[in-house]
């Protein structure tokens, strides 16, 4: 169900339609626009954790210890490896790439919602853009959204550093006042509130999402993204008195 997190940061009369102004939708990619299944993850997971393994020469305890105190502290485990360890990120790429995303479904019906939703749509992923356009194209949503901005676009400096959304508002020509950013990970909306989108946090069973409560740069919480997307077009297309 789409509820208030908490009273939004700009007034909004209660017959108005809370996104009439947005002109610009930045939807994050995995665990937003497709659920990353416990199968997925741990594919994800052991892929990572065997690289790690093999560029650190650690075993392959001390390579997830190192991957997710890395990913907790940057957002992103290649961050971290760049960081402390020199890393190429086309090496990672190029070694993490392909991924086996038979779990990923086509998904026609938000696929049609995300069609008939007004506005210009981007994807903003901490993944390389090979990955998102292998991920859109399984989703049945190449051609829905007009470009990708992934970690090579930000620099290789993942969400939620500000520099990226910056990057991204510049380089897209999105007006954070017109804009609306959809993640599933709460902390990435902060600095997209700072700039003065609004924001909508896709909660998700995610480890990451567990005893997370929504704060005031949260200004919209769904669980279900087709159901949100359906109300924000029926509210679009309403006549308002």
């Amino acid at each position: 169900m789409d509820v208030p997190a908490r009273p939004a940061a700009r007034s909004i009369a209660a017959a108005e339609d809370p996104f009439g102004h947005v002109e610009s939708w930045v939807f994050d990619l995995d665990n937003t626009l497709y659920p990353v299944t416990p199968k997925l993850l741990a594919h994800i997971d052991a892929h990572m954790g065997s690289f790690v393994a093999r560029f650190l020469n650690v075993d392959a305890d001390e390579a997830r210890h190192i991957q997710k105190s890395y990913f907790r502290k940057y957002g992103l485990t290649l961050r971290g490896l760049m960081i402390h360890h020199g890393l190429d990120p086309v090496r990672y790429f190029d070694e993490m790439t392909p991924m086996d995303l038979d779990e990923v479904a086509p998904n026609p019906t938000l696929t049609a919602a995300l069609r008939r939703l007004n506005g210009r749509k981007l994807v903003y992923t901490n993944a390389s853009a090979r990955h998102a356009e292998m991920v859109l194209e399984r989703l049945g949503m190449d051609g829905v959204f007009e470009a990708v901005f992934d970690i090579a676009a930000a620099d290789w400096i993942p969400k939620p550093a500000i520099d990226g959304y910056r990057a991204l508002c510049g380089k897209h020509a999105v007006d954070p006042a017109r804009a609306a950013m959809i993640d599933d990970i709460a902390r990435n909306l902060e600095p997209a509130a700072s700039l003065g989108m609004t924001t909508v946090w896709m909660k998700t069973d995610a480890e990451w999402a567990q005893g997370v409560a929504p704060e005031a740069h949260i200004h919209h919480v769904t669980g279900d993204l087709l159901g949100w997307l359906e109300r924000v077009i029926a509210d679009r297309n309403r006549p308002y008195a």
